[in-house]
């Protein structure tokens, strides 16, 4: 196949395509959130025990985040489209486990597979859009929605699940993503082409669980440390563990000819920071989240359907900002300092967000808009540079290296700022509530803002009033000081951005990234090369 020239440009049939495969990019970012309001009826159906309330939360994220790696290099080397419709057929099948599922043993299994489709969705999605828009600009573009698209996914699966809940039994959460799998198993043979690695080597097995054996126990232990809200050794013993097993990881990776994960990835001068900065912003947007969730229902006192509803508020300006960023660097500005001026955008948010008071609605969805904007921004521009610097043969391993690292980042940040907040929240609360409360209402006061408001909903009269605005306050201010902190560190993440991407290579428009291999991957049949090198 020839070099991609300027006539290489996407046509009617890839937008198609394009469309298609944002389907199981919203349904794996939605699945995130999708329970937030089942909670509850599953509780009074199948009683699960608090352990294994948690697992059927977490068991998804896990599965998702250790298989990644592996499912993007399985891709490269079998075809980007076959694990695609691998994975829509566990994906649809565990959901209608998951909605039938008749004790909390099933639920958790079938939350698993679901984790194990989501590993094989999102890495394909990603590099199948790098091997269809081999344009600059038109790849710009594409995974700037894309970026959009993921990040509204996750508010929206709240507020369908608020929906279908009104309507519905707890299972139907699970049952919108049959329809959904069905149409991208019937479009997608149509109109997405295959894409493999034409000379992909061997493939170390021993690499899958040290992959996942790295993976896990750090996300395990950012994510207990973030819900004990702060240090505990457990979790730090689980952390020290996983970087250990990472090391022999990549080790592994780089001194054997097999390896799952191709060291000269790391060739490409962008890709490196592009992980990086893109885990910042991931660190960023999730440590927001953290709070602004807690702060709709539990400050504001709103239901969980209509904090739900008023969360979709700041998606309407995130589905702009990652198109945006794209046409200014198609327009002429620097990568670099539109990827850094995002970070100063989203720090300003947090500045808002810093503002707010115990009755601040306008000003937290204000501030949240501001901040998950300018972190599109970033996210749109960094994944776009590290698909596009790579390889095509290897863009599904280059995708599950950057959603891995967002994993990473969104669990180290809902720990580091989580915990920031919730040491202010017990400093405050300790010496503003009213005295003459037993020890053990004291102590559960203390724990969380949760807590705090169960304990004064059995307080009488004034008493109770006091402990919950003693309360909501404390959050509220540990929320701004865990603000600040989110800004400062956006501040520096700007200007790391600046440093470190202005001399990456920027490819001219209509040409492939720099740092792309001269040939395309080999599709696997010559109607596939004719779809890829020319429009329909």
């Amino acid at each position: 196949m020839t070099s991609t020239s300027a006539g290489t440009r996407a046509g009617r049939k890839e937008w198609t395509a394009f469309v298609v495969l944002m389907l199981p990019l919203l349904l794996v970012s939605m699945d995130v959130s999708v329970l937030y309001f089942a909670v509850p009826a599953i509780s009074r159906e199948l009683h699960p025990s608090s352990t294994q309330q948690l697992w059927i939360f977490d068991i998804y994220a896990f599965a998702l985040a250790g298989l990644l790696i592996t499912m993007g290099a399985l891709g490269d080397r079998f075809g980007r489209r076959k694990l695609l419709m691998f994975g829509a057929v566990a994906f649809g099948a565990a959901s209608v486990a998951a909605a039938y599922a008749q004790s909390a043993e099933m639920l958790i299994a079938a939350r698993a597979v679901l984790g194990i489709g989501g590993a094989t969705l999102m890495p394909s999605t990603m590099a199948l859009v790098r091997n269809m828009f081999r344009d600059e600009r038109q790849r710009g573009q594409a995974i700037a929605i894309w970026s959009s698209a993921m990040a509204g996914g996750v508010a929206l699966g709240s507020v369908m699940s608020g929906v279908m809940l009104n309507h519905f039994w707890w299972g139907s959460v699970f049952l919108i993503n049959v329809p959904a799998m069905v149409l991208l198993l019937v479009l997608a043979p149509i109109l997405v082409p295959e894409f493999k690695d034409p000379k992909p080597g061997g493939f170390d097995v021993l690499s899958v669980p040290l992959s996942m054996g790295a993976v896990l126990p750090v996300i395990y232990g950012l994510k207990n440390m973030a819900a004990d809200n702060g240090f505990s050794l457990p979790p730090a013993l689980s952390i020290v563990a996983g970087l250990a097993i990472g090391a022999v990881f990549v080790h592994r990776q780089l001194t054997r000819r097999d390896a799952v994960i191709s060291p000269e990835l790391f060739h490409n001068r962008g890709f490196g920071p592009s992980i990086a900065i893109n885990s910042l912003a991931t660190f960023a947007m999730m440590g927001s989240a953290y709070f602004t969730t807690q702060y709709l229902q539990s400050v504001l006192g709103k239901g969980p359907l209509e904090a739900a509803l008023w969360s979709l508020v700041p998606s309407v300006c995130v589905g702009f900002a990652g198109p945006i960023a794209s046409v200014l660097v198609q327009r002429g500005a620097n990568r670099a300092y539109v990827i850094s001026s995002g970070f100063l955008i989203g720090a300003i948010g947090y500045g808002v967000l810093a503002l707010a008071g115990t009755d601040a609605l306008w000003t937290v969805l204000i501030g949240a808009a501001v901040l998950a904007s300018g972190l599109v921004m970033v996210i749109a521009l960094v994944t776009d540079m590290a698909i596009g610097t790579v390889p095509p043969e290897q863009a599904g391993s280059a995708a599950a290296l950057l959603e891995t690292g967002q994993e990473f980042g969104g669990a180290m940040g809902m720990a580091v700022l989580g915990s920031v907040g919730t040491a202010v929240y017990r400093s405050d609360v300790k010496d503003s509530v009213p005295d003459g409360l037993p020890a053990d209402a004291l102590d559960a006061v203390r724990e969380t803002l949760g807590t705090a408001i169960a304990v004064a909903g059995q307080l009488k009269g004034r008493t109770g009033a006091q402990v919950l605005g003693a309360a909501r306050e404390a959050f509220t201010n540990g929320m701004q000081l865990a603000c600040v902190v989110g800004a400062a560190v956006l501040v520096v993440a700007a200007v790391l951005a600046s440093m470190t991407l202005r001399r990456v290579p920027v490819a001219t428009p209509g040409s492939e990234a720099a740092g792309s291999s001269d040939s395309g991957p080999s599709p696997v049949s010559g109607e596939a090369a004719a779809e890829t090198v020319s429009g329909p």
